[in-house]
């Protein structure tokens, strides 16, 4: 991420009616450049047309403080989604995090807004860790109350398969 397109992507933001505040992104900036996560940019026609963050170990929920890199924010804006960008930046944020791990972990939302996120997770190999979804980073308690917001999650996880792996298939 560079200094300018904080500005493209608030831009973007605004022209798709999307909460964002300029803040968080030049917070995440600071923190690209001391070195604590990376922000991986898709630029399309001179455009951001998407981002996501990679944190090098999560920090919440289930796979806190495992050495498990994250990815976190993950957008496509509407503009640029069905042109396989989204997957090209994944494919970034995964082979960054192979580098750290054998495994990279994100959390979707559970809302309606996130269906084509959820699609996308499941065909790439991501799957549900098995400890049912979260709440502002809390674990939700069987039949407990919620509110189906963005901080309503589903914790996922992909494993890399090693070249030892795929070299000695059984």
């Amino acid at each position: 991420m560079s200094d300018n397109d904080i500005d493209m992507i608030s831009n973007n933001f605004v022209e798709q009616h999307w909460q964002k505040p300029r803040e968080v992104l030049e917070r995440y900036f600071k923190r690209q450049n001391k070195g604590e996560l990376h922000i991986l940019i898709a630029e399309y026609d001179n455009d951001v047309a998407g981002y996501t963050v990679l944190y090098p170990e999560a920090s919440n929920g289930p796979f806190a403080n495992k050495g498990i890199p994250e990815i976190s924010d993950f957008i496509v804006f509407m503009k640029y989604q069905g042109k396989g960008i989204g997957n090209k930046i994944l494919d970034t944020a995964e082979k960054k995090a192979s580098q750290i791990s054998d495994r990279v972990s994100l959390a979707v939302g559970m809302r309606h807004g996130y269906g084509a996120a959820q699609r996308i997770y499941v065909k790439r190999g991501y799957v549900p860790d098995g400890s049912g979804v979260w709440y502002n980073n809390i674990l939700l308690a069987e039949y407990a109350d919620c509110k189906n917001d963005d901080d309503l999650v589903l914790f996922l996880c992909k494993e890399f398969i090693s070249q030892f792996n795929a070299d000695h298939k059984l």
